[in-house]
This record gives structure tokens, C-alpha cells and sequence, in this order.
């Protein structure tokens, strides 16, 4: 029986698993799509733990069961779907250990501690999840603020998670300047681990990440709750989906003219983490060359274009959703700020972008930010008198429209970010190149 076992594993170990995948686009295309799959769900799930224990409390203090509605909602939705989404995540590691065997154990080597912290978390925070999720009847009666503290932790431990994992894809991003490369040899030491999570581009993405996950959801809450309120049978329900629409607005909105401001922060880090020693001349300008100049420059336009789509159609919701106020107060400024917006982002995405001069792009894009969010405050204003109930059609069309549009960015972004290091897996290391690792051989010797 050995025998056999250890010939089976010796033939498969030699198979070249990227003609498997050729017909399917390559082995990069399968393995990067199952991550942008999982994704795509991953960030929902983050999202949604987040901000559940936060509406959760939010209802407690001012007497909303409107809050705690929705949050038991976000609480259900994370776990019906999480299975999804660890599923390709299980994918997207066997594809990695398949194709990839070298950089798969290098990184698991050189990351082992904080990778065991990030599994640790994981399961903490999936028993915060459950344990918020199924004792919902009895604790957020009996005891709520116990109740509330297993959200945060969902929540709490969830993100420790995605901090780990940020870590690690940005040190694949910057290669790691002023820490120890990758090697095969052993499990290197804590304090290594620690070094190569907190490179020069972590802090920036570690913020990003978290307004991401807070933001592009909130959009995705709107527009199922749109969906909903078509569905919905009863005054009550069209009254609780029309208001769960306006608050993933105002989650979605205030997060997101965060973005653009941290995004900035983020290519600097990326130009100061340029690598000292490059392994070749056209290598020299590190990830932030490729991505501002190179090739992966399109794909930094494409996702600045969806941005500023994203904020305009932002504006156009608020000033739809403002007829809920019975004077319908607000939605000329409302209007205003949101022309302003709309043509300084314009501006911004043109091929007059860098006229008079080269900064006028970024001074475009704060005015947009800026036009925004005299928008936002004069919409949260008005929201303290909104009767919900009867939203018109064109905000509930231009809602959907900003779901789709955010899911798309968030996904974009991730294949941007990637490509900008190409050719290497791991920057300015060339044994970690895109290219799929040989199979290994001599097994079971």
C-alpha cells in the first residue's frame, strides 16, 4: 500500500500542471482570477464585521431597531456566504502550492509566525461570528453589551487578519527594501517575520485596506437594499430597505473620499521604496515606475476614471435621495456641489489633466473631494428629517449602478497592484519570478 501511495504522489508531483491551464488563459490568469473571486467575497465579509457590532451598538444607544435589524442582516449575510469565499481562498492556495512551489514555501518559511498569527485570528474571529450570529436571539436581549463584544471581536479579529495579509502582499509589491529576501533554507525567526509585514508601503495600504473594506460594501449594502425595496410586499419593509439604501450611502460616501487622499500616500510610498540595488537597468524605478509610467500605467488611468465615476454617481444619488425631505431642502447645494465635482473630475481624467502644469491633476481631484463633501454635509444635514418609504426610480437605478461600479474598482485595484510588479512574484528578487515553478522531483527518495 505505501508502495503505491508513494508512486501515485511521485506522478503526480511530475505533472506540468500549467498545460492544464493553458486553455483556460495560463496558469496566472486561473490562479489570479480564483483570487480575485475570493476577493470579491473576502472583502463583503470584512465589510460587513466590521460594521455590524458598530450599528449593532449604534441602535442601542439612540433606541433604533432599524440598527439592529440591519446588523443582525450583515451578521446572516457573513454566515451564508463565508463558505464562498474560503472555498477559493483553499483554491487559490492549492493553485499556489501547484504552480508556484517555490515562492509558496519560501513565503510560508519566511512569514511562518505571522502567518500562524493571522490562522489564529481567523479562528477567533469565526468564533466570534458564529457566537454573534446564533446566540443573537437570546444574548441581544438578555445581555446586550455581551453581545455587542463577540461583533467586535468578529470584527477585531477579522482585521488583525487582513493587517497579516497586507503585510505580506506589500512586501511581494516593494520586495521587501531594507529587509531579509526570501530563502528556501528554514522557518526564519519572529522578529524576521515582523520586518518583512511592516515594509515602507504598510501603513499606507493597512489604511487603505480598511476604508476600502468599509466603503466599497456599504455601496454593495445600498444597492441590494434597492433591489429589496422592489421586492418588498409591505409599507414596513419598503420603509426599512429605503433607509438601510441611505445609510450604506452615507457609509459608502464617507469612506470613500478618504480613498483618493490615502491612495496618494500610498504611490509615494511606493516611489520611496524603490529598490537600491536593482538587478537590472529597467528595474531601477522599482513597482512605482511600472505603475505610474510603464506598463500598468493604463491600468492606474482605467481605475482613476472608475473612481471619479464612482464619486459623481455618488453625488447624483444625494441629490436624488434629498426629495425624501418634506421640503425637499437641500438639494440645490446639493446640486451645485455636485456639478463641481463632476467637472473637476472630468478635468482630472482628461489629456488636460497636466495643464497649466503638472500638479493640476491632483489639485482637480482635491477639488472634487472637497466639492463632495460640501455635498455629503449638507445631505446628513437633511437626513434628519427624511421620510422613508417611497425613493424615486432614478435613485434607486443610479444606486445599483454605484455597487457594480465599486465592486469593479475594488477588483481592479487588486489586478493593478499586482501587475505593477511584474515580472517578479516577489520584487527585485529574481528567483521569484510570474513564471510557474517547475515540478518538483525525486520524491518520496
Amino acid at each position: 500500500m505505501g508502495v503505491v501511495t508513494t508512486s501515485s504522489l511521485h506522478l503526480l508531483a511530475q505533472l506540468n500542471l500549467t498545460d492544464a491551464f493553458s486553455g483556460l488563459g495560463g496558469a496566472r490568469f486561473i490562479t489570479g482570477f480564483t483570487m480575485l473571486v475570493h476577493m470579491f467575497w473576502a472583502e463583503l465579509f470584512v465589510g460587513f464585521a466590521l460594521a455590524a457590532p458598530v450599528l449593532q451598538a449604534w441602535g442601542a444607544r439612540t433606541g433604533s431597531p432599524r440598527m439592529d435589524h440591519l446588523a443582525h442582516s450583515m451578521a446572516r449575510f457573513n454566515v451564508l456566504t463565508f463558505s464562498t469565499g474560503a472555498t477559493f481562498a483553499v483554491l487559490f492556495v492549492v493553485l499556489l502550492v501547484g504552480l508556484y512551489p517555490r515562492v509558496t514555501a519560501s513565503l510560508f518559511t519566511h512569514f511562518f509566525y505571522a502567518i500562524a498569527i493571522a490562522m489564529l485570528s481567523m479562528g477567533l474571529a469565526l468564533w466570534g461570528m458564529y457566537s454573534y450570529y446564533y446566540k443573537w436571539d437570546r444574548y441581544s436581549v438578555l445581555n446586550k453589551k455581551r453581545h455587542i463584544a463577540l461583533g467586535f471581536t468578529m470584527g477585531f479579529f477579522i482585521w488583525i487578519w487582513m493587517v497579516i495579509m497586507t503585510g505580506i502582499d506589500t512586501y511581494m509589491v516593494t520586495g521587501g527594501p531594507g529587509v531579509k529576501p526570501l530563502s528556501v533554507s528554514t522557518v526564519e525567526s519572529f522578529g524576521t517575520a515582523v520586518r518583512g509585514v511592516f515594509n515602507p508601503m504598510f501603513t499606507e495600504m493597512v489604511l487603505h485596506r480598511t476604508f476600502a473594506n468599509l466603503s466599497w460594501p456599504a455601496f454593495a449594502l445600498a444597492a441590494w437594499a434597492s433591489f429589496m425595496y422592489i421586492r418588498s410586499k409591505t409599507q414596513e419593509d419598503r420603509a426599512f430597505y429605503d433607509w438601510s439604501s441611505s445609510v450604506g450611502l452615507t457609509w459608502g460616501i464617507g469612506f470613500l473620499m478618504l480613498q483618493p487622499l490615502v491612495g496618494f500616500t500610498i504611490v509615494y510610498a511606493l516611489k520611496l521604496s524603490r529598490p537600491e540595488n536593482p538587478v537590472s537597468g529597467a528595474d531601477a524605478g522599482g513597482t512605482y515606475e511600472r505603475l505610474t509610467s510603464g506598463a500598468t500605467s493604463n491600468l492606474l488611468l482605467i481605475n482613476l476614471i472608475l473612481v471619479v465615476v464612482l464619486i459623481v454617481l455618488s453625488n447624483a444619488a444625494m441629490y436624488f435621495g434629498a426629495e425624501r425631505h418634506p421640503d425637499q431642502a437641500g438639494r440645490v447645494p446639493i446640486r451645485f456641489f455636485g456639478l463641481v465635482a463632476a467637472v473637476a473630475g472630468l478635468y482630472a481624467v482628461s489629456p488636460l489633466a497636466e495643464f497649466p502644469f503638472l500638479y493640476m491633476r491632483y489639485i482637480a481631484l482635491l477639488v472634487m473631494v472637497l466639492a463632495t463633501f460640501g455635498a455629503y454635509v449638507t445631505y446628513l444635514r437633511g437626513r434628519l428629517r427624511f421620510r422613508y418609504g417611497s425613493p424615486g426610480r432614478s435613485y434607486r437605478i443610479v444606486l445599483m449602478a454605484t455597487g457594480v461600479v465599486a465592486a469593479v474598482i475594488a477588483l481592479n485595484m487588486g489586478f493593478m497592484k499586482s501587475n505593477s510588479r511584474v515580472p517578479f512574484t516577489v520584487y527585485n528578487q529574481p528567483g521569484y519570478t510570474v513564471q510557474p515553478s517547475p515540478p518538483p522531483t525525486g520524491f518520496g527518495k
